[in-house]
């Protein structure tokens, strides 16, 4: 092959996976204070020290030009961050990128669904723990129900056919309700899954007091429902189940009961620049400095993306039995 037309330009790491998925946070706050996420009194970062929009849209075109074909907008909550049409307009302009995703908590959906849908994002997460108001309310400490149905139905009414519904069940909390958030999605012809609490940040509770496996889930669940396994992959870490006659699916994302380390094909970028090789890891390069440094020649944060994969590390080593978290990092800082 001639000079002129280099092999393209990929992301392997020192494991052999192919790294074409990013995930990059686009803000650390959040309207909500989620009690498995963040402390209830959080500090977060001045906004020197975020990233701004135009070097969000340049992150995610440097890591295009390396083979990444999927990119998910997470904060914090990303719809807080204002102007933020004017990044997911830019996102949609990338190429090759194959799908735009966001994760939310729903609260502000139903005034930008429609810029979403415009900016041909693909599929929409919204975190979804009860359907209690009062539960909600405390379970996220600020939030209000009805503002997050209002943002379903909007984005339904948007002709949003990848919704998705994500759930963390706490033992003694809301883990009674994991069949009335399936019939729930059920009824919006959603899809849902159950993720496992993962021990990031310090926050108020001990998570093995309040750690639900998805095993569990699953057997209370098959009482329920003709749930059929799948080959299915949305290109995360969840195993998919089909309800039977439905186009509901239930994922499962099991860091701890069914370690998904060996298939991974994503990094993160945290709303500080910081890139991080694995959720549950400390190992991380920092992105910003570089942006700054070199505003008009990409190859220089193109070789040090290479070069992290080399720091990759195999699995995130969960562990709930210590009394302090993996990382001490809350899941708001690096992106849900």
């Amino acid at each position: 092959m001639s000079a002129q037309n280099p092999p393209p330009l990929t992301l392997i790491d020192q494991f052999n996976r192919k790294i074409n998925y990013l995930r990059l946070s686009i803000t650390d706050r959040c309207d909500f204070r989620c009690v498995y996420c963040m402390s209830e009194d959080m500090k977060f970062l001045p906004r020197d020290e975020v990233l701004s929009l135009e070097e969000s849209a340049r992150i995610i075109r440097i890591f295009a030009s390396l083979g990444v074909t999927k990119v998910r907008i997470t904060g914090g909550e990303p719809l807080v961050r204002k102007n933020i049409s004017w990044l997911f307009h830019e996102i949609s302009t990338i190429q090759p990128l194959k799908e735009i995703v966001i994760t939310t908590n729903g609260s502000q959906l139903a005034q930008h669904a429609h810029m979403l849908k415009m900016s041909q994002v693909k599929r929409i997460n919204i975190s979804l723990d009860s359907l209690d108001p009062v539960l909600f309310k405390k379970i996220t400490r600020t939030g209000d129900l009805n503002k997050v149905m209002l943002g379903i139905d909007e984005a339904i009414k948007e002709g949003f056919s990848n919704l998705k519904l994500n759930t963390v069940l706490m033992k003694g909390i809301n883990d009674h309700e994991a069949i009335d958030l399936v019939n729930f999605a059920l009824h919006k012809k959603m899809g849902i899954s159950f993720i496992e609490e993962m021990p990031l940040g310090d926050i108020d509770h001990k998570r093995k007091d309040t750690f639900v496996s998805n095993n569990e889930v699953l057997k209370k669940l098959q009482v329920h429902f003709n749930l059929i396994p799948t080959t299915f992959s949305s290109g995360g870490p969840a195993k998919y189940w089909q309800i039977a006659n439905q186009s509901t699916k239930i994922g499962f994302i099991s860091p701890h009961s069914h370690n998904f380390c060996d298939t991974c094909n994503r990094v993160r970028v945290s709303s500080k620049g910081e890139l991080f090789l694995c959720l549950g890891q400390e190992e991380k390069i920092e992105l910003m400095p570089l942006l700054r440094q070199y505003p008009d020649e990409d190859w220089p944060i193109q070789k040090a993306i290479i070069e992290s994969m080399t720091i990759k590390p195999e699995a995130h080593d969960f562990n709930l039995d210590t009394t302090k978290p993996a990382v001490v990092r809350f899941m708001s800082h690096t992106g849900g």
